[in-house]
């Protein structure tokens, strides 16, 4: 294969946003790999889908985390996605950029140039939110709606959160995200608008960016401490690609560190009994992961339909049709209605909690069963989560899974965030507005009262959400794995541009975040580029 300038290991959100910045202009050769494939199922494009892609090997790595006894020794799923557009094909597609003072606490901790006001010209750049006020992007590819269905119980939620005195808020996104509203999602008339049809479909007919699916990156290859090219596997064979400017690591906060690690880079007491040769010691390489952790709380309601029943029998058939007809009804929503960020503390000076209604419960969450009776579901959500876990190569071997620490609910602070966000929710339910539709209260239930019961329910029954970021941690310290300007520290030739560098999880879903460090980072990359 004849040399290229840029070479990006994974084709999900961050690798879709370099792949289209950095063939833009026509100058450079850029070569995309992923392991996955097209984005051909026919369920990607319809948002209630990932309940099946969820589930979907050839759409999702199916990851799991160790077990560990905070979470009593349960294995955990973290689903990653996989094929062109990587997660943004599986998730909920929730849309939320986090609070200014995330970025700033980024720069202050040796990310220099990473404040708000240097990132949030690049929010605006990605998006395209119509509806928005003056301080969102309404040009950009990635489209955003609000969403669209309204039902008569989530305005009622609605209506008890006013009552419990909580703020109303239309846009999350903009000034100031704490209150309660509809969330915002990456949509466009009903459908999922994922990274692949914001960035890189838009993007495939030009002649100097190559997209190569079913390729599994092995190893980077080097020449003294500058990284060359990469070895990967496709149908069997070892190939061998080059880069002569840089090789872009796009590979998410699970497989970034690894291939780092397979390649020699980490630490010595990883490698060394893997028996990896050691290029260069990085010992914050795999160290700092950290993900939302989230609490269903249930009820079973009365007096609505709910999507338990709604997506059954000739109630489904119906909603279907209106589906296809008008791109409306059940088949829009993702795993979010309302939201709510709010303080589980008064004197908080910013949410530190964040809550997702549905009208709807599970009675396997892990399959996606939806109950047979009527339900409705709050997540519960901590937003900045201090305890800090790690992941790993347990084998030489790439295509084996590394081992997912993720050490939840370690900190106190953690502990005590998650146990108050459930009973405020518990609390905004029992108000007036709410008493029309609940029966009773199933998961934790009326039983629980006390800070113990409440954190043992949490312990075993709470999961990820999917939002894994800082195991290549960006910063200017020994530890840091890139600078500020996302290039592997001791290393020339090489940058790491996706979750994996943020150091410090943002205030809601990552996936804005994600596309921005990629838009911010391919102007970095251009920028670097020789003269």
């Amino acid at each position: 294969m004849e040399p290229f300038d840029y070479v990006i290991v994974g084709g999900g959100a961050a690798g879709c946003v370099l792949a289209n910045r950095l063939s833009a202009d026509g100058k450079q050769r850029v070569l995309m790999l992923e392991a996955g494939g097209e984005p051909a199922s026919r369920w990607i494009a319809i948002p209630a889908g990932f309940s099946k892609l969820l589930i979907d090997k050839r759409y999702n790595w199916l990851f799991q985390t160790e077990p560990e006894p905070n979470t009593h020794d349960r294995r955990i799923s973290v689903p990653r996605g996989r094929g062109l557009g990587g997660s943004t094909l599986i998730n909920g597609m929730i849309y939320v950029r986090g609070q200014p003072e995330d970025y700033d606490n980024w720069a202050r901790a040796g990310a220099a140039g990473w404040r708000y006001k240097d990132v949030e010209p690049y929010f605006r750049k990605l998006e395209n939110y119509a509806t928005g006020g003056t301080v969102r992007g309404k040009e950009g590819p990635v489209r955003l709606e609000q969403v669209s269905e309204r039902f008569p119980i989530a305005d009622s939620f609605l209506a008890a959160a006013a009552e419990d005195g909580q703020p109303m808020n239309a846009d999350y996104n903009g000034d100031d995200q704490e209150g309660f509203g509809y969330y915002q999602v990456n949509q466009r008339r009903g459908r999922r608008w994922s990274a692949y049809d914001a960035y890189l479909q838009p993007a495939r007919h030009r002649s100097n960016l190559v997209v190569v699916t079913d390729a599994h990156v092995q190893r980077l290859r080097f020449e003294g401490t500058r990284c060359v090219g990469v070895v990967y596997r496709r149908a069997g064979q070892q190939i061998s690609a080059d880069a002569q400017l840089e090789v872009i690591i796009a590979a998410g906060a699970f497989q970034s560190p690894q291939l780092l690690e397979l390649s020699g880079i980490g630490r010595r007491d990883v490698l060394g009994p893997l028996g990896i040769a050691m290029r260069l010691e990085s010992p914050g390489v795999g160290e700092n992961y950290i993900d939302h952790y989230a609490t269903r709380m249930n009820w079973r309601v009365r007096n609505t339909v709910t999507l338990n029943e709604m997506s059954r029998g000739w109630r489904l058939v119906r909603e279907v049709a209106r589906y296809y007809a008008q791109r409306r009804g059940i088949l829009t929503l993702g795993t979010g209605l309302v939201h709510g960020f709010v303080k589980t503390r008064p004197e908080m000076d910013r949410p530190d909690a964040q809550y997702f209604f549905m009208h709807a419960s599970y009675a396997n969450a892990a399959e996606r069963i939806l109950d047979r009776e009527p339900g409705m579901t709050i997540g519960v959500s901590q937003l900045r989560p201090e305890s800090v876990g790690s992941v790993h190569a347990t084998t030489p071997d790439p295509e084996t899974q590394p081992a997912i620490r993720p050490n939840f609910l370690d900190s106190s602070v953690d502990r005590e965030c998650i146990v108050e966000a459930m009973k405020m929710a518990r609390r905004i339910v029992g108000q007036p507005a709410m008493k029309h539709y609940i029966a009773r209260e199933t998961g934790p239930g009326d039983a629980t009262q006390d800070d113990a019961a409440w954190l043992e329910f949490a312990r075993r029954n709470g999961q990820t959400i999917y939002h894994p970021v800082g195991t290549c941690r960006m910063g200017s310290d020994a530890d840091a794995v890139v600078d500020s300007r996302l290039r592997v520290s001791g290393l020339q030739g090489l940058r790491v541009v996706d979750a994996s560098v943020i150091p410090r999880i943002v205030s809601g879903n990552i996936q804005a975040a994600v596309m921005m460090v990629a838009e911010k980072g391919a102007d970095m990359i251009l920028a670097d580029r020789p003269r």
